[in-house]
């Protein structure tokens, strides 16, 4: 799932794209506020990552804005400020969820994975549809109770497709979906992963709607 991470610490920007890159995420991070505060409006994100203290423009002053405008995207607020007052005026800004720094990276992808979940309506930590089984968490799938092996991308369009699973998906929402600003994304590349899905995980797992797109099969 794409991530949008606004960090102005060289450091911690760096090893949060890395490390929930290698956890399944696309993420398209930015050091500026105002950047940052831009970048919702010009792609569609899974979730946000929100430093409060950056250069330009604070980011409750982004949050604020973001909601008075009805972006509707789960925020999880990361910061150093770590007292009471400061967390209630984020969550009272429209934050989500809230983690204090330092932090571990698994925790990260929790609390990531839980905001996603919710925001797509599915509470249950194992997305079930069918015989497959998919755990966030683990990145594991399984079909009939064996686990079956994803490549990344096949991996997160399944994922995609299980959040939105009364939806008819186009290939250029899929697309802006998985893959981050920084990634080459060939021509057929949505329909190269849709066949691997169905190759691995049966044919029904995923419906081509004629001239529309893509949606989840019927169990």
């Amino acid at each position: 799932m794409r991530i949008l991470l606004i960090e102005d610490d060289a450091l911690i920007g760096d090893g949060l794209k890395i490390g929930l890159e290698k956890l399944g995420f696309s993420v398209d991070w930015f050091t500026d506020g105002a950047e940052g505060e831009e970048a919702l409006f010009q792609a569609p994100y899974a979730a946000v990552i929100l430093d409060l203290g950056l250069p330009k423009k604070d980011g409750l002053e982004i949050l604020q804005d973001w909601r008075r405008k009805n972006k509707k995207e789960p925020v999880l607020i990361l910061t150093a400020r770590g007292d009471v007052d400061q967390r209630i005026a984020g969550l009272n800004s429209g934050a989500d969820d809230y983690l204090g720094k330092p932090f571990a990276l698994k925790e990260v992808q929790a609390r990531l994975n839980a905001l996603i979940r919710r925001s797509g309506g599915q509470a249950a930590p194992i997305i079930r549809h069918g015989k497959v089984e998919f755990d966030p968490e683990t990145r594991k799938v399984r079909l009939d109770g064996r686990e079956t092996v994803l490549a990344p991308k096949e991996l997160a369009l399944l994922e995609l497709l299980l959040l939105n699973k009364n939806r008819v998906l186009s290939k250029e929402t899929i697309e802006n979906k998985i893959y981050s600003w920084d990634e080459e994304v060939s021509s057929n590349a949505v329909e190269v992963h849709v066949h691997h899905l169905r190759k691995k995980l049966g044919r029904e797992i995923v419906k081509t709607v004629n001239k529309i797109g893509y949606i989840l099969g019927d169990e």
